[in-house]
């Protein structure tokens, strides 16, 4: 258990920023891994909340979307997706959302819609779907994404979910007063914005990366805060329960 993967650690580092007390608006894939390893650990009290409209779901494994019947099996109540939306997301009842995307900017605004120009776009993107509301009703958003130069860019080709706009008080002046983006976990490091100018700012690096291998790998000058730590180490416990899931997923989706 002293070896762990990029991956593993930044699932890791999700999980233990979400606390016992969290509404958690979940995605699918890391968020979904990030958010059950912390109910299935350190917060087993987490209400989890998928975009289909479960409310309280604590799957055996991991879903392969949100319409997967595990959800709804294991969830505590399940109601339509207007009501997901209008009710408990947009009337403030969610404390924590995880989002990622194809392109992230400095100010953790994302992009999900097209790459390249709108009308004759290099790719196109899946779209929003329910990211944007997320963005800006959830109390706080957590980024989960690995670095590369060409997903953190210096300038996003569509801005799909408001992060903090252009920085400084941008959010704000556009009427929305959630948080944001309050914290952006990588493969490499934990980066949260700088309380005045909202800028993402390197404040802990993952055991083994280096400050240059964060430079390489997004297209903006990356900042350090004054005092950056190390991230710790998955426990053996921790590793134990996240590979444990893997493997029962696996083993459910392959039919075992």
């Amino acid at each position: 258990m002293s070896t762990f993967t990029p991956t593993e650690i930044m699932t890791v580092a999700a999980a233990r920023a979400l606390s016992n007390d969290d509404v958690c608006f979940v995605g699918i894939g890391a968020p979904s891994a990030a958010c059950n390893l912390a109910r299935l650990t350190h917060a087993p009290d987490i209400t989890l909340i998928y975009e289909s409209g479960t409310i309280g779901t604590a799957p055996t494994v991991l879903p392969l979307s949100i319409g997967d019947g595990e959800l709804c099996d294991t969830a505590l109540n399940t109601v339509s997706v207007p009501e997901m939306f209008r009710y408990w997301l947009q009337g403030g009842r969610i404390t924590v959302g995880f989002l990622g995307g194809a392109q992230l900017d400095r100010f953790g605004n994302i992009n999900t819609t097209v790459v390249g120009d709108y009308d004759k776009p290099k790719v196109r993107l899946p779209g929003g779907g329910g990211a944007p509301e997320i963005a800006i009703s959830c109390g706080e958003i957590f980024i989960t994404m690995k670095q590369s130069t060409r997903g953190f860019v210096e300038k996003l080709d569509f801005i799909t979910s408001l992060g903090h706009g252009k920085g400084g008080p941008d959010r704000a002046d556009h009427g929305v007063h959630t948080k944001g983006p309050t914290r952006l976990i990588t493969d490499l490091a934990v980066w949260e914005p700088d309380p005045q100018t909202k800028e993402f700012t390197v404040t802990s690096l993952h055991p083994g990366a280096s400050r240059k291998d964060v430079e390489d790998t997004v297209s903006w000058p990356a900042k350090f805060a004054d005092h950056v730590i190390e991230t710790p180490a998955p426990s053996a416990e921790e590793l134990q329960v996240l590979r444990d899931l893997h493997a029962r997923t696996k083993a459910a989706h392959e039919g075992q």
